[in-house]
């Protein structure tokens, strides 16, 4: 065999490996806005998108992708270069390019992390402004859902325009931010308010043990906002 051909064969083979292993197991994300009012969802990576009532938008995020999230924006305003403002989620564009300002409910994700598991919750760490499910597209595990009428209940120190704080954002202490690290704070009578009223969501940062959730690596799922 000629080395011309035993090159070409080798890099043929190492191209192929390289496809496998970037593409095997990439999930697929469904986002639907079922609200009432025009949703300008957005994903970090994937970028954003305007949803009308009804409409979806597919996202596909490769494995091993970790400290991702999705989120829905409102009352925004974008120029021809999409250039623009939020009232809540605000990322300053239409294609965001990093993560959106409180307050805004997410759906996190963690992909083909180790044991072959996706790691998935649904926070309201950054406060709450639309109604949200996430879940998988079969029923592999667990349906995530937050529905509450968190907006119209907020109390008056948490309120925002369009929707409802987090304490971390308004009093930017670690009584509610546990920024000294593991251990450091614990349930408040306002994270309290979120769970209640979301049991499956992350209520404050270290709210681990009853708001991450597992899935099996390669699932697909959707995310529904106003579900």
């Amino acid at each position: 065999m000629s080395s011309t051909k035993t090159m070409f064969l080798f890099f043929s083979l190492l191209f192929t490996l390289y496809f496998t292993s970037t593409f095997t197991n990439a999930a697929t994300f469904d986002i639907t806005n079922r609200c009432p009012y025009t949703v300008w969802a957005a994903a970090s990576p994937g970028g954003g998108r305007r949803l009308d009532q009804g409409q979806t938008w597919n996202i596909n995020v490769n494995p091993g992708t970790t400290q991702a999230r999705i989120w829905g924006r409102t009352n925004c305003n974008f120029d021809a270069n999409g250039q623009g403002k939020c009232d809540t989620g605000d990322c300053g564009r239409l294609e965001c390019q990093g993560y959106g300002s409180p307050p805004n409910t997410l759906a996190e994700f963690a992909l083909n992390q180790p044991n072959n598991l996706d790691y998935v919750d649904i926070s309201l760490v950054d406060g709450f402004n639309i109604p949200m499910e996430f879940s998988p597209t079969t029923n592999v595990c667990r349906n995530l859902r937050c529905t509450a009428p968190i907006n119209d209940q907020c109390p008056a120190e948490l309120r925002a325009p369009g929707g409802c704080n987090n304490p971390c954002t308004v009093f930017k202490t670690n009584q509610y931010c546990c920024t000294d690290g593991p251990g450091s704070c614990g349930p408040t009578d306002f994270s309290k308010f979120f769970k209640e009223r979301c049991p499956d969501a992350y209520s404050y940062p270290q709210d681990d043990p009853t708001s991450l959730f597992t899935c099996p690596a390669g699932t697909n799922y959707r995310v529904v906002f106003c579900p």
